[in-house]
Parts: C-alpha cells; structure tokens; sequence
C-alpha cells in the first residue's frame, strides 16, 4: 500500500480516477434535484366534489381516494395493508365522519351549514378506491352566496392535493379546482334577466317568457380556482407530481443527440399525449389503469436500457409518440372523474395541456445546459450508463408494483 501512494504516476491516476466519480456523481445529483421525486410514494391525492341544487335540498357527493384516508386518520388501518376495509370503516365510523364535517363546510351567506349524511360507501374507479360521502344541504335560491371551504391537508405545506368540483343549478354547470392554498371557493347564485319587449309591445307571461326566466349560477367574481387558469394550474400540478412522467423525460434526453432531435422528441411526446387526453376525456379511448401504469414504468425501462446497449440512436421520435399516447391516458384519469360537459370540455383541455407544456419545457431548458456540459466531460459515456441503470431501476420497481400489487 505505501509503495502505491510513493509512485506520482500511480497517485495522479488516483486523483483522476476519483475526480471523474465526483463529476459523474454531482452532474447525475444536479440533474435529478430538478424532480421533485423519483421515488414511489402516494404521489396524487385527489377528491372529487359534485354540488346538484334542487329547489327543495342540495345533494353533495364528496369522493377521495381511501389511501388519502389513511394519511389523514391515524391508525385506521389497522393490519398495516394500505386498504380502506369495511371492518376499519366501521370501527372508525366516527372518526370518518367527522372528517367531513370539520375540514369540508358548505356555507350559505357566510353562516356555515349543517348536512346530513345519508351514507357512505368504498367504489372503486379506474382502478382506483375511493371512500364517497353522500350528504344533503338546505335549498339554496337566487341572490344567496354559496361557499365551500376544504381543509383537508390544509396544514402540510408540501401538499399535492387537490379538489375538483362540479356544480350544477337549475340546468346551469361548471368546474372548479381547489389545490394549494387556494381551499375555498364562492359561487353567486343569480336569476336569468328576462328577455325585454321589443317594438312597444307588452311582454305576455306565457310559457316561453318563464323558461327563459330560469335561474343560473355565475362566478361571484373570478378567481384562480374557476374558470381556465383552474386547469392551466391543475395541468402545471400533475406534472410535477407525475414521478413517472419526468422521469421518462430524462431518460429520453440523457443521451447526447442534436437540438432538431431534442425538439422532434418533445415536440411528438407533447403531440401524442395531447391526442390520448382528449381521446380519454371523451370516452372514445377506454384502457384498464393498471395497464397504462405499467406500460407508463416500462416505457421508463426500454428507454433507459436503450441509452445503455444502443451505440446509436435515431428517429427516437417515433419511439416517443408511441410511448406518448400512453402517457396521455395517464395524464387524462383525473380530468375523467370530473364529468366536465361537452360544452366546456374544450377550454379544460387545451389549458391542462398547456399547463403540462409548460412545466415540461420548463425543466427541459432548465436540464439541457447540464447535460450539455456533462456532454463535454471524458466520463460522459460513463454517467450516462450509471444514470441509465438507476433509472431503469426505478422503472423495474414500479412495473413490478403496478403488474403485481
């Protein structure tokens, strides 16, 4: 040992050797600090509100996923399974109803009111389960303004949850979003104004005359939470904590090609996963969740294993939008939920997706500096193989859980 350390030749190639494992180590460091995340957690917590308002009560249906549930009630799940049971519901019945009732208050002209609960009941949608409140409000009329408020994970700061909620008044429909810190949302209930007699003539009180008096429901004034910018920000969220997403990203520019083919790969990704939202969203596309979250983590897998055997790599575009319209089933699960109608759709989509373009060339120019100058280093073929191999690994973990748990 002291003889290896008492040639210069051997300790400058010690010093090389470990100077090159620092680089590869901060450059792979630099680029992954930019997601949020690449390990497997309960990545999205998503609810779902639908508000129907009848003359005589307002029906309330309040659904969130049973993982969230278990996050938020402290030891519910009893045998540790990660699952809702009827039997833990049961035993905590209470406690899952008192929930709702602190942290999720519906009120009519700032004077909170009382529901009632008429049942709970576990469903399961797209491959998903969720724990669906069904309650019921008093009435509300013309000229009230209506509030809800969701507390729900108000105290975490890193928080991913978000609300979505449908609303509909006397044949009148709309969406909203609550997420971050934006958790209430102010609805005033206003009365159609009745169409004006023209040319001097009295208006008749006839049948037409009082369907055309219907009441509506319109914004009390806009807010970041309704209208187009809801989903430009709900869009924007999903990426950044679609895990999965980003990472089959990086795995797709880890290796060194010209900028034509950089922009041909996000340009087809962005085409592709814009086709399958909106397909999805129609129900004109239908695929088992399962499915597409796997094909989603083997995506990741075949990509990173071709940055490690392919020496060259052409038309990775093609490869990409395949791969893409898969992901834009992923993408498109929460929105499905929703029920947005037809007459709406359109607006929700195009701002989801630019909220996801956004983000997505965001962190492309924010990665591409970096792996152009790992580019340049001697040991970039060899951080390319090591980051390849991790995320090949994180791909394999996910595929694994989502076939097989």
């Amino acid at each position: 040992m002291i003889s290896f350390f008492d040639k210069k030749g051997q300790v400058l190639k010690f010093h090389f050797k470990l100077s090159r494992l620092l680089n590869i180590l901060a450059i792979f460091f630099m680029i992954s600090s930019f997601f949020p995340s690449l390990t497997y957690a309960h990545a999205y917590s998503a609810s779902y509100t639908n508000i129907k308002m009848d003359p005589e009560k307002t029906e309330f249906v309040f659904s969130i996923d049973t993982l969230s549930i278990i996050e938020l009630i402290e030891n519910i799940d009893k045998n540790k399974n990660n699952e809702l049971e009827k039997s833990e519901m049961k035993a905590e019945n209470h406690e899952l109803e008192e929930l709702v009732h602190h942290h999720l208050t519906l009120d009519l002209n700032n004077r909170q009111q009382e529901p009632t609960l008429e049942k709970m009941v576990i469903e399961k949608k797209e491959d998903k389960i969720f724990l669906t409140y069904y309650l019921t409000f008093p009435a509300f009329s013309a000229g009230d303004t209506l509030s809800l408020n969701d507390g729900l994970y108000v105290n975490d700061p890193a928080t991913n949850y978000v609300n979505l909620i449908s609303f509909e008044f006397a044949g009148t429909t709309g969406q909203a979003i609550l997420q971050g810190k934006e958790r209430t949302w102010t609805i005033l209930l206003t009365e159609a104004q009745e169409e004006q007699p023209q040319d001097g003539q009295t208006a008749q009180p006839d049948e037409s005359s009082e369907q055309e008096n219907q009441l509506e429901a319109a914004p009390a004034e806009e807010t970041s939470n309704s209208g187009w910018f809801s989903f430009f920000k709900l869009g924007m969220l999903h990426i950044l904590t679609g895990y999965d997403h980003l990472l089959f990203l990086l795995a797709l520019l880890l290796r060194k090609q010209t900028f034509k083919q950089y922009a041909a790969i996000i340009t087809s990704f962005t085409i592709a996963h814009s086709i399958t939202i909106s397909l999805a969203v129609l129900g004109i596309i239908t695929l088992p969740s399962r499915f597409v979250e796997a094909v989603i983590a083997f995506s990741i897998v075949y990509v990173a294993l071709e940055n490690i055997f392919r020496k060259e790599i052409n038309h990775r575009w093609g490869l990409t939008f395949l791969f893409g319209l898969i992901h834009g089933l992923g993408f498109a699960n929460i929105l499905k939920e929703m029920n947005i109608p037809k007459a709406d759709l359109a607006v929700a989509l195009v701002n989801f997706n630019i909220g996801i373009e956004v983000v997505q060339l965001a962190l492309v120019l924010l990665v591409l500096p970096l792996l152009t100058y790992m580019f340049k280093l001697k040991s970039s073929g060899l951080i390319i193989k090591a980051g390849s191999i991790i995320v090949a690994a994180l791909g394999a973990f996910w595929l694994i859980e989502r076939l097989f748990t």
